[in-house]
């Protein structure tokens, strides 16, 4: 007894859309003849095609119901050969009524509503199995703070989760080319054409869109176009206000500092962040490194700073 189409798609006649969509992907990766390893794939291919062309109409789905309903008015129809008779006027005395024929504008339009499958007389209906795009698939990659201000090219390899060809799920390893422009802002997507799952039916690939993280270290952060980077500077610089040099993931800056300057203050130098299409900023967060005193010199040094500084309570608390 040959499969419904219900049966051939492995589901029950209350499925819904998705369910229905669900078994035809997995059943279309297992018997892809470009894929398949089974003997009669071409042909498990092509009835899948039908049964799911059907299913997935509401309009072509209730007819069909009707007739698993009304198996004696069908009694001509062959559901997979497309040979043989079919004798409309038949189905017409056998099946329903005049009432019931009533509801249908013609076994042409009726017949024809369906995929492959009604053969005889000018019923006979041929479909092209439908294409279907592949899905689109999501990365993301950490990439250092430099590339955001200059941009590269990379070759990454990427670790994507799909389904192969039998609807099993795995890990699929992927190595590209990727060219990163510059001024990319932490959490936007690089889209690459075709490079998502393959399509089915000749349908075209799906997208891979890869999201651009910035890789966080212990002197530099980035939120979004903005770029957090810690400096040393000495306790006097930052006492006495220097003009110190800092090399930056901007260039090399001239940097004023403010007399009396803490550490953890935040210096903002504007535009000077990731530069996007509207620039981010640039902090420099100031860290107050002490020296070790390892020479006479220098001990005296701390000695002279101590007597200056002698009622400054740094622990009064």
């Amino acid at each position: 007894m040959e499969k419904n189409y219900y049966e051939q798609l492995g589901i029950s006649r209350d499925a819904s859309p998705e369910e229905i969509k669900k078994s035809y992907r997995k059943l279309a990766r297992k018997y892809h003849p470009d894929v398949s390893k089974e003997a009669d794939a071409e042909a498990q291919m092509q009835a899948i095609n039908v049964a799911y062309d059907t299913l997935s109409d509401p309009e072509k789905k209730a007819e069909y119901d009707q007739m698993l309903d009304h198996p004696q008015g069908f009694s001509g129809f062959n559901q997979n050969a497309g040979q043989g008779g079919f004798d409309g006027s038949r189905f017409y005395r056998q099946g329903f009524s005049q009432g019931d024929a009533s509801d249908f504008n013609g076994f042409e339009d009726l017949f024809g509503r369906f995929g492959t499958g009604f053969g005889g007389g000018h019923y006979q209906y041929q479909r092209e199995p439908r294409s279907y795009r592949g899905e689109d698939q999501h990365a993301k990659i950490e990439i250092d703070v430099e590339v955001g201000y200059q941009g590269a090219t990379q070759n990454i390899t990427l670790q994507i989760p799909t389904v192969n060809a039998y609807g099993e799920p795995e890990v699929q390893r992927k190595t590209l080319q990727v060219k990163i422009p510059k001024g990319m802002k932490e959490g936007q997507q690089i889209r690459l054409s075709g490079q998502g799952q393959l399509g089915i039916n000749g349908g075209e690939n799906g997208d891979l869109y890869i999201e651009i993280q910035y890789r966080d270290t212990d002197r530099i952060r980035v939120d979004g176009t903005d770029v957090y980077y810690t400096i040393n500077v000495t306790p006097w610089e930052a006492a006495l206000g220097k003009a110190i040099t800092v090399n930056t993931p901007a260039g090399s800056l001239n940097v004023n500092l403010p007399k009396n300057a803490q550490s953890g203050q935040q210096l903002r130098l504007k535009d000077k962040g990731i530069p996007n299409k509207t620039p981010g900023h640039l902090y420099l967060i100031l860290n107050i490194v002490v020296p070790p005193a390892t020479t006479a010199q220098q001990q005296q040094a701390y000695e002279s700073l101590a007597e200056a500084f002698v009622s400054y309570q740094p622990r009064a608390y």
